[in-house]
Order: C-alpha cells, then sequence, then structure tokens
C-alpha cells in the first residue's frame, strides 16, 4: 500500500478564453463538437468520457511553453482547418499554434501516442475504427498496457 494517490487519467482541462460564443464558433470550425453544459460565462465540450472547460475571462498573455495536447482522430483535418482559417501554425515537428487567447494547442493523433481510450469509449464515440502505430503499441506494451 502505497500513502500516495496514482493518477489515473484527466477528467477536464479547463481554458480561458475572452468570449465563449466565439471560443465556440473557433473550436468548431476544427474539431466536431458537443457541448455538455453550460453556465454563465461557461461552456463544457465533450471529449468521449472527459471534457474542455472553456472560461469566459481575461485575455492573458500567450503561452510559451504551457500548453494543450489534444489528441485527434485525424491531424491533418486539423492542419488543413488552420490554414483555411488563417491560423499561423508553430514552427517544429508537431501540429501546435495559438488560439485568438493565446492558448498554446499541441494537436497529436490518436494512433502516434500511448493515449489510449476502452473500446467501448470509442465505439460510442463513432471511432471503433482507431488503431495504434506499432511504434505507439511498442510503448504501451513497455509499460505493460497492451497485450504482447
Amino acid at each position: 500500500m502505497t500513502d500516495r494517490a496514482k493518477l489515473v487519467g484527466l477528467n477536464h482541462v479547463a481554458i480561458e478564453v475572452g468570449d465563449i460564443e466565439e471560443a465556440l464558433e473557433f473550436y468548431g470550425r476544427l474539431f466536431e463538437i458537443e457541448l455538455r453544459g453550460r453556465g454563465p460565462r461557461m461552456a463544457f465540450i465533450d471529449a468521449g468520457d472527459q471534457f474542455l472547460a472553456l472560461a469566459e475571462g481575461e485575455n492573458s498573455a500567450p503561452d510559451e511553453r504551457r500548453h494543450i495536447g489534444m489528441v485527434v482522430d485525424d491531424r491533418r483535418i486539423v492542419r488543413r482547418a488552420l490554414r483555411e482559417m488563417g491560423v499561423e501554425i508553430l514552427p517544429g515537428r508537431g501540429l501546435d499554434f495559438l488560439d485568438p487567447w493565446g492558448n498554446h494547442w499541441q494537436v497529436v493523433d490518436y494512433s502516434e501516442i500511448q493515449f489510449t481510450k476502452a473500446p467501448e469509449i470509442l465505439r460510442g464515440m463513432g471511432l471503433e475504427g482507431l488503431k495504434k502505430s506499432e511504434d505507439a503499441l511498442e510503448e504501451l506494451r513497455n509499460k505493460g498496457l497492451a497485450p504482447e
């Protein structure tokens, strides 16, 4: 028995935006979004069994190192949407960008990383065909998190 809790995952991430309606429109152009709920100056976007909380607040300076790693089924679609919207893609090997409120986003493809959803969650999200790359599976196997 340990005297520390084990991290299981993230339930949600909260980010600050200048205007909820503008944020919903912006993110709705990048991702298929479904609202989990609304409150005064807040909106909650479903991400399967997790969610993203948008909180209306003061605009702060853009983040340089802090960022949100968002997992998607197809990163190429997000890249195309960002280009169509005229959003600058930050230099580097991945797909990073700043939203209009200075939040730094890093978009990663589900197939390429360890992050894994249970089959019933993927099915419920309409994503039952998503597969992992061999590299991602190897990382999972090395941690005892995937079948040999």
